[in-house]
């Protein structure tokens, strides 16, 4: 059995699944969430179709131990949603239905359409609506209801209908003024290695010290974090990383301890992704400093993980990953000591992947150079 927990239409719930379950049974059967239809069970017919932080996917082929951490909104939870009434109505106005068994994942998808893409043709709503069938209706009403309530509408920009989370975009040269490698990654211990940076946060040292302090503030600050448990040493959390299609749930515990005269800090921990059965095992050890008028944080982070995920810790990969990941936590941070709200998120903007992957390549590349030099 996998232990999950995970947000279901607005209510967070943990749950005990087997890893065979997937997330269209345990909707049905374990939330009794029945709108939810099983049709083939192959993921291509789209009955099953529900958000999944906030992109339509099919819940049939979905794990819902893979679905740890996530956000996911079935038909049940579109009550009081203004477009989706809109969209009820235009179906029923242009006779969008008839046995219904389709309608939940239709309305669904028809939602992700006018909210991403606002007013929409046939020949894209049809495009759109491709993966999902419906065997008695031939379309036209779906389709006629879908152009009907898109009519004057404009692309919405929320992260739900996008499935991007606006926190993870480039964090603002204002808010934090450099992140850097201090060096590059070192193979340390039995298969783990090492990422050092250094971060610069435009606030002085004795208004920086106390935040870092503040673990729950932290964990807002850090994108994916989340602090379920701190006694004032010893913590318990979560740490979601979404990096494009792969999603990964680290569920554990740590141990944290603070030199408030040299203004230092030590985190010591470990976990498990219940999707992937992969394990991580981190210490983090960080020193505060003035810097100008700012303070520098010195960063050292030891890694190692095995599992499936394994593959993906490659020195290069995770060094930009944690470079943009610093980027976002220190803008959040600066914009905590200011009194303002820190906006953290799961997942990296497809702006942020592309410089990550940017970054990696042009690592590769330049060592390619440096080696054919030498």
């Amino acid at each position: 059995m996998n232990a999950i927990t995970l947000t279901v239409n607005g209510q967070r719930l943990s749950r005990q699944v087997e890893p065979r379950t997937h997330l269209a049974d345990f909707l049905r059967e374990e939330l009794n969430l029945t709108g939810t239809h099983l049709g083939c069970e192959q993921g291509v017919c789209g009955a099953c179709t529900v958000l999944i932080d906030g992109k339509p996917q099919r819940s049939c082929i979905a794990s819902a131990a893979a679905c740890d951490g996530a956000d996911i909104r079935t038909i049940e939870g579109f009550d009081g949603d203004a477009l989706m009434g809109e969209l009820r109505e235009a179906f029923s106005v242009h006779h969008a239905l008839q046995c219904g068994f389709c309608t939940p994942g239709m309305l669904i998808s028809s939602r992700d359409i006018v909210s991403r893409l606002g007013e929409s043709s046939e020949r894209t709503v049809r495009e759109e609506l491709s993966g999902n069938l419906c065997r008695c209706t031939g379309y036209v009403g779906i389709v006629n209801a879908v152009c009907a309530v898109s009519t004057g509408k404009a692309p919405c920009a929320q992260a739900e209908a996008a499935g991007i989370a606006a926190a993870a975009a480039p964090a603002p040269v204002a808010a934090a003024s450099a992140v850097k490698a201090a060096s590059a990654p070192a193979v340390v211990g039995a298969g783990g290695s090492e990422i050092r940076q250094s971060l610069t946060v435009d606030a002085a040292p004795e208004a920086v010290w106390p935040a870092l302090k503040d673990i729950h503030l932290i964990a807002r600050c850090l994108p994916g974090a989340e602090v379920t448990a701190f006694d004032g040493e010893r913590l318990e959390g979560r740490m979601v990383v979404t990096f494009g299609p792969i999603k990964a749930a680290f569920g554990g515990d740590a141990t944290v301890t603070f030199d408030d005269v040299a203004r230092t800090g030590l985190v010591n921990g470990s976990g498990r992704d219940g999707g992937s059965g992969s394990r991580a095992h981190g210490e983090i050890t960080f020193a505060l400093k003035p810097a100008g008028t700012g303070s520098a944080i010195d960063l050292s982070l030891r890694y190692r993980i095995s599992g499936p995920l394994a593959q993906f810790s490659r020195g290069a990969l995770v060094q930009n990953l944690v470079s943009h990941l610093t980027g976002v936590f220190a803008a959040n941070l600066a914009a905590a000591l200011k009194g303002e709200a820190p906006t953290a998120a799961t997942g990296l903007s497809a702006t942020g992947i592309f410089k990550v992957v940017l970054a990696t390549w042009c690592e590769r590349v330049k060592t390619w150079v440096e080696r054919r030099l030498n």
